[in-house]
């Protein structure tokens, strides 16, 4: 969900005013999703690479996840969207973990639509973890390490319980996947858009599905 910064910086106004924006943007996707048929979604909306943001930027990122996107919980819920969450978002500040945790739990039973939010999350960190996780086991002695297969490092990563990548979607003309589900990413297909995030609405992800419609996936198998 990228060009926020740009699009405020367009109008002159605050770049904070530009992630508000967003936030709108996520709250149009969300709703739109569901009724073209989407049945997982992810969002990558903090990485382990934006702490080094400056921090008056941070804090505003952390304010908006408490007040907006938090807030969106009640919707979701009734509208049978469960919320899942990958990356190290248990290393963010309690109360946040707190009121993820709580809405996590509180959406657990909903099968309509699931939401993935990447927060605190790192493509790279997240493979490292996995690595380190199977390291461990092959130190107790539980596996051997020529045992270690690709499904093994699937079922280790935070997205053992989704559903394989479809498509990859980058807003604001940005072509890289910018350490962004680099595992998962392997045969999923890609498309790209010059429309910044704050601009983004129905009509673009429309534009984008039947983009991917179009596409014919090979595997590598010929």
């Amino acid at each position: 969900m990228d060009g926020n910064g740009r699009w405020a910086k367009a109008r002159r106004l605050p770049r904070v005013a530009g992630h508000r924006a967003g936030v709108d943007a996520v709250r149009r996707i969300v709703r739109a999703a569901p009724r073209m048929g989407i049945e997982t979604l992810t969002l990558y909306a903090f990485s382990s690479e934006n702490w080094r943001r400056p921090a008056d930027e941070v804090s505003d990122l952390m304010s908006l996840l408490r007040h907006h996107l938090l807030a969106e919980l009640e919707e979701l819920d009734s509208a049978g969207a469960r919320l899942s969450l990958i990356g190290d978002w248990r290393a963010m500040k309690p109360d946040v973990v707190e009121r993820l945790e709580n809405a996590i739990e509180s959406t657990r039973g909903n099968d309509r639509f699931r939401l993935v939010v990447a927060l605190n999350y790192g493509g790279q960190d997240e493979i490292v973890r996995a690595a380190q996780h199977l390291a461990a086991r092959v130190a107790m002695g539980e596996i051997a390490a020529a045992e270690i297969s690709a499904e093994m490092i699937e079922a280790e990563l935070d997205t053992a319980e989704l559903p394989p990548v479809d498509l990859i979607i980058r807003s604001s003309g940005e072509q890289r996947l910018s350490n962004f589900l680099l595992w998962q990413a392997a045969y999923a297909e890609m498309w790209f858009t010059p429309v910044l995030w704050p601009d983004f609405d129905e009509a673009v992800l429309r534009e984008a599905i039947e983009a991917f419609a179009q596409r014919e996936r090979r595997y590598g198998g010929r």
